[in-house]
């Protein structure tokens, strides 16, 4: 009987216990001390509470109240505001108070991807070497001293709304240690740029393939090509769909961001699907947008690096499958607001699938996101990329956009890698010379060319560049994809 009424009593005491924590005010883990709000946008606050309840949210001078749903949910947005350097405090109150300090108002960007968007700062003591004759920077994780850069690590082990608001850190010492290198530099060079706070969310999972970041429902679909032939379905050998969107992506929305940083694709390029992954990449960029309720949000990716593909020992590839991993996330671009680097330049071995210089990859998307979604268009952002060709006796003549301020080559050596065909289609290595703001491109072997192909092997690492050291971006003429996406 005494065990009885014991056991009663302990189960009302765990009921009320329960009930009263579900019906306190509690925030999303993203949101939380040392956060940095977006500026120029409306911002969302968001969380959970009991049925009906009242909740206002004070920032700023901002006054905001609504009231919980049916379910327990609430959002407020508050009013856009300027970047601010102050350090100020939110408070969110309903039956119970939550006040969050020391917040900035700046720009902020989620970067995600595989290991080398997770490559963390810890890793980056063992690249301390010339980048290709360029001298690297000092080591930040004994000197980086910046509280207007502050961090949020996404771990895999993402927990729901509670009480407690541990927040973001200040890049400074030991959070910097596990936070994405490309992030910390994009944010450390766009930070010299703008001269305003930068909040950085990283969300990577290493070996990821793209699949478990979108939307499970979103993969049910198998597109139609512009040729009328239809894809087999997205889902299908999905490689976990939506298993690391439902715990890490999906608890940031609605959070405020400017844009999106994307670096993946080695885990799907070993599957020789190339275009298959253009649609999902595609899909991914749309789905995101659209949960941020953004359809302009900028998306900025970086082209996976030279590697050996074609010497995969558990599935044969050929030394092409790599380039046309590229083209196929080049296709990409056809979205607004898009925009990629080229990393070809930043392998000292394609035998390594994690290549270092982290930081010249996060400065690279700096100078995108400065010319595209800032507007310093005096910014040289893009190598050379291919426009158009044009046949002229026995030789082809290449056109490029983003030349910057000229062609060049690297070490100041003939061109490397080009390549050209006659109508029966074989390529051979060609001779490259800039002329111009043009490349003329030739061989003996091949007295009547018909396409040019630059770049166009796994390991391929050339020497062409503009006057600003940015890569060219590999190429071929006869590219066959474009029509079909």
């Amino acid at each position: 009987m005494c065990f009885k009424k014991l056991t009663f009593l302990s189960l009302s005491v765990l009921f009320l216990l329960s009930s009263n924590i579900y019906s306190q005010v509690t925030l999303p883990k993203i949101l939380g001390h040392n956060m940095v709000l977006q500026q120029k946008k409306k911002v969302a606050i968001w969380g959970t509470a009991a049925s009906g309840e009242k909740i206002t949210v004070t920032f700023a001078g901002q006054n905001k109240t609504t009231v919980a749903d049916t379910a327990g949910k609430w959002i407020v947005k508050l009013s856009p505001m300027k970047a601010s350097f102050t350090p100020r405090e939110m408070t969110i109150k309903g039956s119970n108070t939550i006040v969050l300090k020391n917040i900035l108002v700046g720009e902020v960007w989620l970067c995600s991807g595989q290991s080398n968007m997770e490559y963390a700062m810890r890793k980056y003591s063992k690249f301390q070497t010339a980048v290709k004759g360029n001298k690297p920077p000092e080591d930040d994780l004994n000197t980086a001293n910046n509280p207007n850069i502050r961090i949020f690590l996404d771990r895999r082990k993402y927990m729901e709304p509670s009480p407690e608001h541990l927040g973001w850190d200040s890049a400074i010492g030991r959070p910097l240690v596990d936070f994405s290198a490309v992030g910390y530099y994009f944010a450390k060079d766009l930070y010299a740029k703008l001269h305003v706070p930068i909040g950085m969310i990283s969300a990577a999972v290493p070996g990821s393939r793209i699949e478990p970041w979108i939307q499970a429902s979103k993969m049910e679909v198998a597109p139609k090509m512009k040729n009328g032939k239809t894809l087999e379905k997205l889902s299908v050998n999905d490689g976990g769909s939506g298993k690391f969107y439902d715990t890490m992506i999906q608890p940031l929305i609605p959070f405020t961001l400017k844009g999106m940083l994307w670096y993946q694709g080695e885990s799907n390029c070993f599957l020789n699907e190339n275009i298959r992954y253009a649609y999902k990449l595609k899909i991914l960029i749309e789905s995101w947008r659209t949960d941020w309720n953004d359809q302009k949000m900028s998306f900025y990716f970086v082209q996976i690096a030279p590697y050996n593909y074609s010497a995969s020992k558990d599935r044969p590839l050929s030394n092409e499958n790599l380039p046309e991993f590229w083209e196929a996330q080049r296709l990409a671009l056809h979205l607004k607001n898009t925009n990629t680097i080229v990393i070809t330049d930043l392998v000292d071995s394609i035998a390594d699938l994690h290549p270092g210089y982290k930081w010249e990859v996060g400065r690279r998307l700096s100078l995108v996101a400065a010319n595209k979604a800032y507007g310093q268009k005096n910014i040289v952002y893009s190598g050379p990329v291919y426009q158009k060709m044009k046949i002229v006796n026995n030789t082809i003549e290449v056109s490029f956009s983003n030349v910057g301020s000229g062609l060049a080559s690297r070490n100041g050596k003939p061109l490397t890698w080009f390549s050209i065909a006659g109508t029966d289609g074989k390529f051979v290595l060609a001779k490259a010379e800039i002329v111009g703001n043009k490349v003329i491109v030739a061989a003996p072997e091949v007295p009547h060319p018909v396409s040019v192909r630059f770049g166009w092997n796994d390991a391929a690492q050339s020497n062409f560049i503009n006057k600003e050291g940015l890569p060219a971006t590999p190429f071929r003429s006869d590219n066959p994809w474009y029509k079909l996406f």
